[in-house]
């Protein structure tokens, strides 16, 4: 079977903007509302639902992965990486790491994107991990990375990712195209197609170990 990063027009992603333009501007619309109301808010409730919404998105983007956080740790984590009060509560080390990652990612989103800074998510995200060959780099394993459903000896390969020998130049691929096209860039994109084009294109080249659809 040949894979989409196997293809000769890869990875020239192709969709029909037309077909999500009011996706588009309805989000706008929400984003620029829920501003105008955070505005009116008084400091402590700005941070209290600033924490609740970076909390929400760590809790989502790790369950989608089966790995189900305690809400309350993640909250806390990330009031302490905010410099926020927080309780005293011992926090364990997945409620930790993508807490301070979550903060990261939003203090940093302005920047361009590097290996360095995946990195750098990467072993957050990880924190505590004894299972891992590969933290803060890329996967370096020859074994193939697949996607694989079914019982052994019946298995169904959904996808394999690129092996890890190609890793080093499709991310150098991906970051070029991610920062020509965020905002204010030569090749800006609407907010919501850039996301799910980058989403895309990052699980497809799949380049970590473990944590790749929390990073990507």
């Amino acid at each position: 079977m040949t894979w989409n990063w196997q293809q000769p027009d890869w990875p020239n992603f192709r969709w029909d903007a037309a077909s999500v333009a009011s996706a588009e501007e309805r989000f706008l619309l929400g984003a620029g509302r829920g501003w105008g109301a955070f505005q009116h808010l008084d400091k402590d409730d700005q941070s209290w639902l600033f924490v609740e919404t970076l909390g929400s998105e760590a809790l989502t983007t790790s369950a989608i992965e089966g790995e189900i956080l305690d809400r309350d740790s993640v909250q806390s984590s990330i009031q302490r990486q905010l410099g926020l009060a927080a309780d005293r509560r011992r926090i364990p080390p997945a409620e930790a790491g993508i807490g301070e990652m979550t903060v990261d990612v939003y203090r940093t989103s302005a920047e361009t994107l590097s290996n360095e800074t995946l990195f750098r998510w990467h072993k957050m995200l990880t924190l505590g991990r004894r299972d891992l060959t590969d933290v803060g780099r890329f996967r370096t394993s020859d074994e193939p990375m697949q996607i694989v459903s079914g019982p052994i000896g019946r298995q169904r390969v959904h996808f394999e990712a690129p092996p890890a020998g190609l890793l080093r130049a499709e991310m150098s691929r991906f970051i070029d195209w991610f920062n020509r096209t965020a905002t204010r860039s030569e090749f800006a994109l609407p907010a919501m197609s850039r996301a799910g084009a980058a989403h895309l294109y990052f699980e497809s080249i799949h380049p970590f170990e473990d944590g790749n659809g929390r990073i990507g």
